[in-house]
């Protein structure tokens, strides 16, 4: 019964955060958005005490169950070991404290220390995130414009295209490394990756050890058959001394659902007598664990859709390359660069939320795979805030539709020498037509003649970074006007 209730939740958690970086309407995120803010690493950055104090609270009453129930890699972790048909193949295996503890202090130090890149990588929720939107993402997309096609032709508009590009090589290179390392570790030995190198399933293991329910054996029942140990997937069950690591233990249910002789049970070990206890002579260091616990706490799958793009159906028009910016340039709502980097773990859920494709992740090993802004496809539209209502750890804010407006990420710089105005001889102005904030004016080359060529001119003052005029610029590869970020955001 517990496995059944533990499989339906954790399908449920599944399913629901896959589908928050799959979805392409951006719908499902007001019914399931919240999936996000309760994963263990992105609560604790966006300093949200009550689910902290839930999770800390659930593990110590019913121990890891987070790790099987509510963290997506390590669901994927089960899903992977399932597939191994081979029944019976796992062992118990000593605690190897050197490399869980090494990782933890690893993990934590580099976030101290603001090395945002080896943060990112061991975080179980970004890496499933990136996994998600690199490698399951454009395989959905494709799918959903193959039923676009069909509903087209049915003269139905169930279903609308979306363009698949590749947003970072380094991105899908990451999903795909980890996708195989986590998965090999998965099939062959269960649960490894989650009790060796997760930083998050190490600091739950330091309350684990004290929680309320745990899984004991009962030894007058028990004839040591030791099936519960070859059906572990942590590797925690020693049924020689009758004894489980709970550190290690997620509650999985796998040794309750094998055991012939109803000698396992899940409980508080004190309603029952039986209930053996750790082997003699080992020393018990939960205390010193409790008080440590106290003391801290993503072509290889794709490539782009190949779409060419044609003027009046005669030429070819050149793609646009992104503008090497001294400042990159970060959401509204992430107040700083400074303060974006601190906080963003690169799970990339904002990145596949983006509906003007504004969003990628970065190749700067000073903020790996966190998204920065760039606007060869889209610009950031002053009517949507999506990234900032989906972020969950906080590196994004809450920032309203009237805040956004006032909010300068950075600003436009002309570059006479990519302009169309100069280099052909035409007249143009759409970066001053689209701008919404109304601060670029055309303003003549040569004020004292009347026949003088009319160029932009930008007010620097008013101009919020939207990258509208940059994303019109009609010239290529390189726009005649880019936008420059602001390593602190700026308010009207």
């Amino acid at each position: 019964m517990l496995q059944k209730f533990r499989r339906a939740l954790a399908l449920f958690s599944f399913v629901g955060i896959t589908l928050l970086f799959l979805d392409i309407s951006g719908a499902l995120h007001h019914w399931l958005g919240w999936l996000a803010k309760i994963q263990f690493w992105p609560a604790l950055l966006a300093l949200n005490v009550g689910v902290i104090v839930g999770l800390v609270v659930l593990t110590l009453v019913f121990g890891r169950i987070y790790c099987s129930v509510i963290c997506p890699l390590g669901i994927l972790q089960d899903l992977i070991a399932r597939l191994n048909r081979k029944k019976n193949h796992y062992s118990y295996s000593p605690e190897k404290k050197w490399l869980r503890y090494g990782m933890l202090v690893v993990f934590l130090g580099c976030f101290a220390a603001g090395i945002g890149a080896v943060v990112s990588l061991l975080a179980p929720y970004s890496s499933f995130g990136r996994i998600a939107t690199h490698l399951l993402g454009p395989l959905y997309a494709w799918g959903n414009n193959v039923l676009a096609a069909i509903a087209a032709h049915f003269n139905s508009y169930a279903f609308y295209g979306h363009e698949v590009w590749l947003k970072s090589i380094w991105a899908v290179a990451v999903a795909g490394a980890t996708l195989l390392v986590v998965g090999w570790l998965a099939w062959r030995y269960g649960r490894t990756y989650c009790n060796t190198i997760c930083p998050v399933g190490t600091m739950l293991s330091l309350l684990a050890r004290f929680s309320w329910f745990r899984i004991f054996f009962d030894t007058e029942k028990c004839k040591n058959c030791g099936k519960c140990s070859r059906n572990c997937k942590a590797s925690c069950i020693d049924f020689k001394t009758h004894s489980v690591d709970y550190s290690r233990c997620v509650v999985c249910g796998n040794c309750l659902e094998q055991c012939s002789f109803d000698a396992l049970h899940y409980a508080h070990p004190k309603h029952s007598p039986k209930a053996a206890t750790a082997p003699a002579g080992e020393p018990d260091k939960g205390r010193r664990s409790m008080l440590l616990s106290l003391a801290s706490f993503t072509a290889v799958g794709a490539m782009a859709q190949v779409k060419k793009k044609v003027d009046g159906g005669l030429a070819a028009i050149e793609d646009k390359v992104e503008p090497t910016r001294r400042t990159r340039l970060t959401p509204p709502g992430s107040v700083s660069t400074a303060h974006f980097a601190k906080h963003c773990t690169a799970c990339q859920l904002c990145v596949s939320e983006c509906p003007n494709q504004v969003l990628r992740p970065g190749s700067d090993l000073t903020a790996f795979l966190q998204p920065h802004m760039s606007y060869e496809r889209g610009f950031c539209r002053p009517e949507c805030h999506r990234c900032s209502e989906v972020c969950p750890t906080g590196a994004i804010k809450p920032i309203s539709l009237e805040d956004k407006s006032s909010t300068q990420i950075g600003h436009a710089v002309w570059l006479g020498q990519n302009c169309v105005i100069l280099t052909d001889g035409v007249k143009c102005g759409n970066c001053m037509r689209h701008c919404p904030a109304g601060a670029i004016m055309m303003v003549p080359v040569n004020p004292d003649d009347e026949n003088s060529p009319e160029v932009p001119a930008v007010d620097e003052s008013r101009c919020i970074g939207c990258g509208a005029c940059e994303n019109v610029c009609p010239a290529r590869p390189f726009s005649a006007i880019y936008v420059e970020g602001h390593e602190v955001h700026r308010f009207n």
